[in-house]
């Protein structure tokens, strides 16, 4: 396919979004008129239409493009799984519903600023925008798959991870691409290359040339980055001299958990590999939850709350509550706040127990503990002295599902570095241990449950954890 033929395409894309856009407002506006009033279709018809209206329908469908450009929808979706690109149709709806309440609440236009309007509309433009979307991608595959829209590319390596990365662009026909060959120069693995059969377009020297005289849409370069960092250099400078698009892999460093993205820093694009996915909005949804939830038990609760305090005060000396330095994200330190089920000076006389620690790694455990009181007995059994957590979710120091905050005295102990990547996360008030056994666990399965919490990290799962743990904790079986 021309780039003419493209940019054509491209264009009549865009119209045909705003042309779906159009009609899914008209669609919804029609669905809740005659729904309210009960109003036939010829008097709907009949409606006079504002020029003032004209103009901020006029502003709301430009509005609605922006929010679909943002969101990619017009980027090539070549390499793209559908997941992704559904969702990005959806992300792109969700912004423009948004834009158009607030247009609707900054002119008062009553119809439209109703949540059943909105809803409607969001449900009818996402279907339609989906739809359009799945059919193109339908027939784009059909097209690359007749031999059709192809992107040609060179291959710079002929290392495992090189022959790895064409031999997964030939088994999707639908990707589109068409291998030109390979560069490399002779090595010491070359003849594992020549069994594969795969073609050598030329060595280093001559890319150049070979350049000049084929058809190259795309430059893979996938060579070892100390001991070849001159040869990509170069490559990357030929390729921009001719305009071809270069792509390399960004696993440089062999990394088995961290994903490389690209981020800007002042407008310069950079790879970071973050420890786990904690940006967007997932992340912001489930700050939303941690606030939601904390705030609304603390309320419902407080009864609770206030009859443990008076329990503790009359039962013991001391504060109602305890202050603990733990470890956060990232290893920032903060109080964690629990109800005192100990006596006062409990820490000072852990020292002295040490010897009858029953627990493995940095974690101090032991049946009949001599400190705890009477009544903290039953709060630890209860977990009723965890309550006060919830003020630590509220700061932010805390979520409501996450590895456990350590005490500074544990972390001190911690031997290994990869169960420090449990710091990497919030800590929470439950996480898969408190579902699993809590403090019965050992210790190191302890840790590669955080783990697993942390590579399997999803809404979902905080929410099947959150509705896990009422039962736990009812039970009570595993409670310190």
């Amino acid at each position: 396919m021309s780039d003419v033929n493209r940019r054509f395409l491209l264009n009549a894309l865009k119209l045909f979004d705003v042309g779906l856009v159009f009609c899914s407002f008209g669609l919804a506006t029609f669905l809740v008129a005659t729904a309210q009033h009960a109003t036939p279709l010829e008097q709907f018809l009949s409606y006079r239409v504002k020029l003032s209206n004209c103009a901020i329908f006029a502003l709301a469908l430009f509005l609605c493009h922006i929010m679909l450009s943002l969101c990619g929808l017009y980027e090539s979706k070549r390499l793209s799984t559908k997941r992704a690109e559904l969702l990005d149709a959806l992300k792109a709806t969700a912004l423009s519903t948004a834009c158009l309440a607030v247009l609707a609440m900054l002119f008062s236009l009553r119809m439209v600023n109703t949540p059943k309007f909105l809803l409607l509309f969001w449900a009818i433009v996402s279907m339609a925008v989906c739809a359009s979307r799945w059919l193109l991608r339908y027939w784009l595959a059909g097209v690359r798959r007749d031999g059709h829209n192809l992107r040609h590319i060179l291959i710079m390596g002929t290392n495992a991870r090189a022959i790895a990365f064409a031999r997964k662009m030939a088994a999707v026909p639908e990707y589109g691409y068409r291998l030109v060959g390979f560069v490399d120069h002779d090595w010491a693995l070359m003849h594992e290359f020549q069994a594969t059969g795969l073609p050598l377009a030329c060595d280093f020297s001559g890319v150049a040339e070979f350049l000049r005289h084929n058809v190259v849409d795309e430059v893979a370069i996938y060579l070892p980055l100390r001991s070849y960092y001159e040869h990509a250099a170069r490559m990357a400078a030929v390729c921009e001299q001719h305009g071809i698009m270069l792509r390399f892999d960004t696993d440089i460093f062999n990394l088995k958990l961290a994903k490389p993205r690209i981020v800007a820093v002042d407008g310069d694009p950079q790879i970071a590999t973050p420890g786990v996915v904690s940006e967007g909005w997932p992340f912001v949804f489930k700050r939303g939850i941690d606030l939601t939830i904390s705030l609304f038990a603390l309320v419902v609760l407080a009864p609770i709350l206030l009859l443990t305090a008076a329990l503790i005060k009359l039962t013991s000396p001391g504060s109602v509550f305890f202050g603990q330095q733990r470890v956060g994200l990232n290893k920032r330190k903060f109080t964690m706040y629990k109800f005192r089920t100990m006596v006062p000076n409990a820490e000072r006389i852990q020292e002295e127990l040490l010897h009858l620690n029953e627990m493995t790694g940095p974690v101090f455990k032991i049946t009949n503990d001599p400190r705890i009181t009477p009544i903290g007995k039953i709060l630890r059994k209860t977990s009723i002295d965890e309550l006060p957590q919830l003020l630590n979710v509220l700061k932010g120091d805390m979520s409501l599902v996450g590895p456990r905050a350590i005490p500074t005295r544990d972390y001190q102990l911690f031997d290994e570095d990869w169960q420090r990547r449990r710091f990497s996360v919030p800590p929470g008030i439950t996480c898969l241990w408190q579902i699993k056994g809590r403090s019965e666990l050992p210790f190191e399965q302890w840790m590669e449950l955080d783990m697993e919490y942390i590579d399997k990290w999803s809404i979902w799962l905080d929410l099947q954890i959150l509705a896990r743990t009422i039962p736990a904790v009812i039970k009570g079986s595993g409670a310190a």
